[in-house]
């Protein structure tokens, strides 16, 4: 993705069925249980990149979890858009499915 002349990886880190449901157009899905070194992360994403993690809310920790464990691993350039799905809408945004 690519906003204000910026790309960027925006990464649902919710379950493949809540990613299912409703995601934040432009999203890929690595569920947060999948964010581990040797896993199909590092097919998706590489240390080089902008990362923006997002979950469900405020209320839900998985986005703050995983950018954690991102930053652990190297991916210097993480971000936690701790809104979420939630905030996305209540911005009067839509969802993709």
């Amino acid at each position: 993705m690519q906003v204000n002349d910026q790309d960027f990886k925006l990464v649902d880190v919710l379950s493949e069925k809540g990613f299912n449901e409703g995601h934040i157009p432009g999203a890929i899905n690595i569920p947060i249980d999948n964010l581990n070194e040797g896993t199909l992360l590092e097919k998706q994403i590489t240390q080089d990149d902008t990362i923006i993690v997002y979950c469900a809310s405020y209320a839900c920790q998985k986005s703050t979890k995983a950018a954690k464990r991102l930053l652990e691993m190297g991916y210097e350039k993480t971000f936690d858009f701790k809104a979420g799905k939630r905030g996305w809408r209540r911005a009067g945004l839509q969802l993709e499915k």
